[in-house]
């Protein structure tokens, strides 16, 4: 009897055990989901998170094995990994694995999986021994979206992530639209001496996109592609994309179609070209991020979808919308170009919508240099958008821009006069410059400008015999022009750009003389005067080489007398910007060696 009551009372004490084990892991687990819960609770319009049934859903895969494109939740392991990592706080800095700890930063540096291509900057050009400067234009803003999030989130960012061009061209300047019908865009210059550097000088060039009311773009087939892998299941991801697609959707017209198609582990169409909102917005409502990433089935299955709902001399593109974290498939960055680069052979362009602000550090997986290079590669734009003003902006205030292009190919070349111009150096657009001989050679792919679009372009240049020049003379060269006319041009500046269906490109072409310098910066017009303000802030983010003692207080004062109307609030935020940078130390910007004065 003692036996069997000592058995009874040992089987009872590991069911106690047992009970309280579990509950102890139920409370862990619900510990853990809970910030997940709390960050979904915060999100603006929040969607239906069901998950597509089998009948929603119609698959086509590149193994031509049909399979149901349902959305997966991540299992709430991968969650569980997340809270026992240090790491993975929801107030977690950003990690600035150079930008930081070049500028000798006292936080500690942390690693991520954010992807950033390292161009060098663009250094100084002696006129005498290469007088010629070619490259492509550039209309993608994504640079300055992606900085103004590492901001706000207090931390200053990493310097391959700020490509000054984008900031730059971020902005409307109100350069004069263009008088000729049979010209898409207007071509201004302006020179004015360096707000950073008293012996130096800016050139200025801006274009100018022939501007089309909303109303009046050809009609549109979109394809929505969208990354609903594991990756997008933050907040201010897949809930931001399903929120800003709907801002589009509300603005698309009866003639213009939308598909969407997903991907995570498999592709799939999720909706047929439709022209009903109900069901587009319906089929955004129903998606739910889970799986892998298999981005380079989905666009092969996007543009298949867009070939057959083609419209000639229609807009014809895809929107790609994901953070670029592509991990199973093709995943090559240059195999993933290589695609794109042969999809736009078929007049379909890509634009390219970045989503990547994670809450975990584990999460900032965002790919920037596949998202911008992709947009290139396929004749479109890119865009980050960060929030849903963001989207506003791109999807709906510069709808016409995003998705109607104008001109292709763009092209500017610019040869500047030995005898009047000593140096040159070209502010930004570092994976944009090309070959001397790639000006003729209409083979060569360039940029594209959209309706409505604003170009801008900045030189920084020193005059002979001034003391702006900083490279040691050359010992032989020539210092007699033949022809005594052009002794009084700066330099002779050359575009070549193709109608948007067209295989030939026109060329155009203007000599800037020297006599339309300005005398003092201060007589610069007012959107030189910005546009000169967020090249210093850009150039004082990689580090500030060229701008010598230039400070952020310098150019929040600059910025605040050139603001101008600022219909939409986006100079006064660019202030805001500028300031927040100054509190996140200006003595860590300061580089090692100022340049000469």
């Amino acid at each position: 009897m003692t036996n069997r009551l000592l058995s009874y009372f040992l089987a009872l004490i590991a069911v106690l055990v047992t009970i309280a084990a579990c509950t102890s892991g139920n409370h862990q687990s619900a510990s853990r989901e809970e910030p997940a819960r709390q960050r979904n609770a915060e999100v603006q319009n929040a969607q239906d998170a069901s998950v597509p049934t089998r009948e929603d859903v119609l698959v086509e895969s590149r193994d031509a094995k049909p399979a149901p494109a349902k959305a997966v939740t991540p299992p709430p392991e991968a969650r569980s990994s997340l809270a026992k990592n240090e790491l993975a706080r929801p107030d977690a800095p950003i990690a600035s694995s150079k930008g930081m700890a070049e500028m000798g930063s006292a936080e500690p540096e942390l690693l991520d999986n954010e992807k950033y291509a390292h161009l060098d900057q663009n250094g100084i050009v002696q006129v005498a021994e290469h007088p010629v400067s070619t490259f492509s234009i550039d209309v993608d803003s994504g640079a300055y979206a992606n900085v103004r999030r590492m901001l706000k989130a207090g931390q200053l960012p990493q310097q391959d992530a700020v490509r000054i061009e984008e900031m730059i061209n971020y902005f409307g300047y109100d350069y004069p639209l263009p008088q000729d019908e049979n010209v898409p865009f207007s071509v201004t210059t302006e020179m004015a001496p360096a707000p950073w550097n008293r012996h130096t000088h800016l050139l200025q060039i801006g274009i100018k996109g022939q501007d089309i009311s909303r109303q009046m773009l050809p009609p549109a087939n979109l394809v929505f592609l969208i990354d609903v892998s594991g990756s997008m299941g933050d907040a201010n991801r897949l809930p931001l994309l399903q929120s800003a697609l709907k801002l589009l959707t509300e603005q698309l017209r009866e003639q213009d179609r939308v598909a969407i198609v997903v991907y995570a582990g498999a592709s799939g169409v999720v909706l047929p070209p439709t022209n009903d909102k109900g069901k587009i917005l319906a089929a955004l409502n129903r998606l739910q991020a889970g799986g892998s990433t298999n981005g380079a089935a989905g666009i092969e299955l996007a543009y298949a979808v867009a070939r057959q709902s083609y419209i000639p001399r229609g807009i014809n593109r895809v929107l790609l919308a994901t953070d670029g974290d592509f991990n199973v498939g093709t995943i090559n960055f240059d195999a993933l170009k290589s695609l794109i680069e042969e999809k736009r052979k078929s007049g379909i362009s890509l634009t390219t919508l970045g989503f990547g602000m994670g809450s975990y550090a584990a999460e900032r997986n965002y790919n920037d240099r596949l998202m911008e290079q992709l947009a290139d590669a396929g004749n479109g734009n890119y865009a980050f958008i960060d929030t849903l003003n963001e989207a506003q902006k791109v999807l709906v205030d510069e709808m016409s821009s995003t998705l109607a292009t104008i001109a292709k190919d763009v092209k500017i070349q610019i040869e500047f006069n030995p005898e009047v111009v000593a140096e040159y150096r070209l502010i930004g657009y570092e994976n944009r410059a090309l070959k001397r001989e790639d000006f003729n050679n209409d083979k060569i792919d360039a940029g594209e400008i959209g309706a409505g679009h604003t170009v801008t372009a900045l030189y920084e240049i020193a005059l002979t015999g001034s003391k702006g020049s900083r490279l040691e003379p050359l010992r032989y060269q020539s210092k007699t022009l033949e022809n005594k006319s052009m002794r009084d041009e700066i330099a002779h500046l050359r575009l070549r750009y193709k109608a948007p269906e067209g295989s030939e490109s026109k060329l155009l072409e203007w000599p800037l003389q020297r006599a339309s310098i300005k005398g003092d910066f201060a007589q610069a017009s007012e959107r030189m005067r910005f546009a000169a303000a967020v090249a210093g802030f850009g150039q004082l983010l990689k580090g500030g080489q060229y701008t010598g003692k230039f400070s952020f207080g310098d150019i929040a004062k600059l910025a605040y007398g050139a603001r101008g109307e600022d219909r939409f609030g986006y100079r006064g935020e660019f202030l805001s910007l500028v300031k927040l940078a100054q509190s996140l130390g200006e003595s860590a910007l300061r580089p090692k060696h100022l340049s000469q004065q």
